[in-house]
Formats: C-alpha cells, structure tokens, sequence
C-alpha cells in the first residue's frame, strides 16, 4: 500500500501588504526586498483572523478536492508554531469545527519544516492501515510574531495555509521517499521569544547545503536520479536558497515552483500553498517525479518524492 496526496486545499487572509507598504514604515526599498529575497508582497492577516480560521479554511477546500467527508478521517495534524493558544491544539479547534468526529487530533512543531513532517507522520498511519484518511495542515499567522520595526525580518513572513488529505494510492504512486532531520545546536540562530529573531548569515549556508543534500537524497533512496526529476517545490523562503537547490538539481527554471513574490516565507503553509498553485496552473501532471523539500527553525529540515496522482 502506498500513501499519497488525494486532495490539496490553500487559504490567505485578503489583506496584502506590499514592499511599496513596508518603504513607508521602515528603512528598506522595493528593490531591495525583491533583490535579496524575491518577494514583492505578502498576505496579513487582522485581527478578526486567527491561526485556527486559515486552518479550517484550507482543511474544507482539501476535503472537498479529495471528495471525502468530514467523518471519514482518521487523524488531523497541524503544522503550527503560531497556534491561536498553547492549548487546545489548532488540530482540536478544526476537528470540532469540520465535524470530523471520528479523527484524532495534534499539532506539530518543527517550523518551516513542518508540512514535511506532517505528511511522513500520515504516511506512515496510512501505509500501517491505522487510518484511511490523515487531514495535513500547515498554516502559519507569522504577523503577530515579526518585529516590524526589525527591518531583516519583517520584510520577510507572511500568513497563509495550506492542507492536504493522505491516503492510499494506485500502486507505483505516492511518496516514494522521505527525509527528516533536526540539528538543535542550529536552534541558536532562528527562534522566537517575542518575536522571531534570525541570524541571516548562518541560516543562509545551512539552508543552501541542506535543502540541495535533501533533495538529492531523497532522489537517491527512490532509485531515481536527477533527470527523472519533473517539478521541485522547494520551500519559498529566499529566492536565492531556491534557485541554489534548483541548480543543484540541474532543472530548468520552468521546473520550479516560485510563489514567494505572492505570499512570502508563509512557514509551515508554503509547500502546501505553493503545491495547490502549481496545480491550479496545470504545471504538474500525474506521473511527474516531483521533489518536495523544507528547512525551518530547529533546525529541521524535510524532503518529499512523489509519484503524483492517485
């Protein structure tokens, strides 16, 4: 039996702040913000929008692509480290609110990286035949943790989510392989009190060395190589650390997923959210080879190969 993705969903909150925004609150240019990191605006949410709301948004749209019930899911899992309250979990709040009564629920705390560890966790539920249905979430509200007068970081995060259904899928398909790691005496340089602090430098060369060495590796253990490689998703954090990992790959840059000038470094939500837009746009089709791959706080760091369809 093989898991794969069967249903995809994305929410952002309506509210965008542009670079020309930020200009006019602190030290910084447009030009700038879309050298160093190619983003040009980003999705806020107010007040009125919280953590659980985008979840739910994005969990409803998975669902009904995937064309299952509510009732029908066994697990929700929430990829969070901007969660409405420490408890009750993000997973509980949605399980009530989606009716999914049958479903186990719990949120999941590894950063940028937490989609990724989300979807192995369901994986391995769905491949044991404990559950038919795990519901994955990563959605982050960055905004109520960014120092806007820190202009290295504001200018950076986003809100958003993003969701996916996991379940069996024909045989050849799904997740063909997986990676996970953690290096905790990274955490030092990415990490939130208040706020989120970042040392740039340091996550910079970590991310560029692990996200190329995930990638490949997760090629390796499928008994692919670089060629069968149709779509990389890599998480949009840094137009640079991106293009880094497609070149490492050898693919074109119509190969790559790019959706950081529109949202920004959305956390947990930007592989999920990136994914649904290239899907929404046709650029992958089922059978393509696509190589998911994330790093986050932690530090962790997460990668994904797929056979896509069902």
């Amino acid at each position: 039996m093989n898991a794969g993705l069967i249903g995809i969903g994305k929410y952002v909150p309506p509210g965008i702040l542009t670079n020309a925004d930020l200009e006019k609150r602190m030290d910084t240019s447009d030009e700038w913000i879309r050298t160093m990191t190619g983003i040009e605006e980003r999705h806020i949410a107010d007040e009125s929008i919280n953590t659980s709301d985008m979840a739910y948004n994005a969990a409803v749209d998975a669902l009904n692509n995937a064309g299952i019930k509510p009732e029908q899911i066994g697990l929700i899992l929430v990829s969070t480290v901007t969660p409405d309250k420490p408890f009750p979990s993000v997973a509980t709040m949605i399980q009530e609110r989606l009716g999914a009564k049958n479903a186990a629920a719990m949120d999941v705390s590894a950063a940028c990286a937490g989609f990724m560890y989300g979807a192995v966790t369901a994986k391995h539920f769905v491949e044991a035949g404990t559950y038919d249905y795990v519901l994955v979430v990563g959605v982050e509200k960055l905004s109520k943790v960014t120092d806007w007068e820190d202009r290295n970081t504001a200018v950076l995060f986003g809100d958003g989510a993003g969701a996916a259904v996991i379940s069996k899928v024909s045989e050849g398909r799904g997740i063909l392989s997986f990676e996970l790691g953690a290096d905790g005496t990274g955490g030092k340089h990415l990490y939130q009190d208040r706020y989120i602090h970042m040392n740039g430098r340091e996550v910079f060369k970590f991310a560029v060395r692990q996200m190329g060495e995930s990638a490949e590796s997760v090629i390796e253990k499928a008994g692919l190589t670089k060629e069968d490689v149709d779509f990389l998703i890599p998480h949009q954090a840094n137009i640079r650390i991106m293009e880094s990992s497609r070149e490492r790959l050898g693919l074109p840059i119509e190969k790559m997923s790019k959706t950081i000038h529109k949202y920004g470094n959305t956390s947990a939500a930007s592989i999920p959210i990136s994914l649904f837009d290239d899907l929404a746009e046709d650029r992958i089709k089922d059978d393509d080879i696509i190589v998911l791959v994330g790093f986050g706080g932690g530090l962790t760091w997460g990668a994904l190969c797929i056979k896509w369809g069902k």
